[in-house]
């Protein structure tokens, strides 16, 4: 249930050349719903608004995830990711995490320093701060998201290829690792999509453990929603489905 909520808030990189304002604008939402089965376990969501920082109009990225019915007496999550990145380049300014999962809790903000690649750390339960020197260009879990949407080299991929980006996250950076599986029409509420397919891998020892038995489903159209996330599981599986969405820039294509 975390790394699905996880999976859905980084939602997760795709990797490319340039970056474009084509995939995205103020006011998209999604609304995602996690479920074993018949059985509502939670629901993740993410929208975009616009902020001001340093006199400047960026994005202000908004993800929740919690848990809901019985999950929710059985593990409670209340997770809460917010990043503020350029609407221009898509480089974070700012990212703040609020989680409390089954009582583990953290309160961080980090604000970036792109020009010296470091990030100030602020962590406000534990009343300390520090600063880490991080790559170039590296994103926080949100904004990883947005900034790879916008990337049209994803259409070139060819079954099998690979794509990595750095993504910082519990105070390191972490090598997150895509690899493209080729397309395939799904059946959602909204009808049949057709999607481009992924097996996302990260370093070991890392947030996730590599060869994680997960799966990403995006829509292969201008949007490149992320339509299905699914976890196998000893027994059954855990899916992240697209359950509402509203303000997307392009149409979202559905066959039937």
């Amino acid at each position: 249930m975390k790394k699905i909520i996880l999976i859905i808030l980084a939602l997760t990189t795709l990797g490319f050349d340039t970056y474009k304002e084509d995939a995205f604008g103020t006011g998209e939402y999604f609304k995602f719903r996690i479920h074993y089965g018949i059985v509502n376990a939670g629901y993740a969501t993410l929208e975009i608004k616009e902020a001001t920082i340093n006199n400047k109009k960026v994005h202000h990225a908004v993800g929740k995830g919690y848990t809901t019915g019985m999950s929710k007496f059985f593990f409670k999550v209340e997770d809460l990711y917010e990043s503020y990145f350029d609407k221009d380049n898509g480089n974070p300014y700012r990212y703040i995490r609020k989680i409390d999962e089954g009582g583990y809790t953290k309160n961080q903000e980090g604000i970036f320093n792109q020009t010296e690649n470091r990030i100030l750390v602020k962590d406000y339960k534990r009343k300390s701060e520090k600063t880490i020197l991080v790559t170039e260009n590296v994103q926080d879990i949100v904004s990883s998201f947005y900034y790879l949407r916008n990337h049209p080299n994803i259409d070139k991929l060819k079954s099998g290829e690979s794509i990595t980006i750095d993504m910082f996250f519990d105070e390191e950076i972490t090598k997150f690792k895509l690899k493209y599986i080729g397309r395939q029409d799904i059946t959602t509420k909204f009808g049949t999509v057709t999607t481009m397919v992924f097996k996302p891998l990260v370093q070991t020892g890392r947030v996730f453990k590599e060869k994680e038995s997960l799966t990403l489903w995006i829509t292969d159209d201008d949007n490149k929603v992320p339509v299905r996330i699914k976890a196998d599981l000893a027994v059954g599986s855990l899916k992240a489905d697209l359950d509402e969405y509203k303000g997307l820039k392009n149409p979202f294509k559905v066959k039937k």
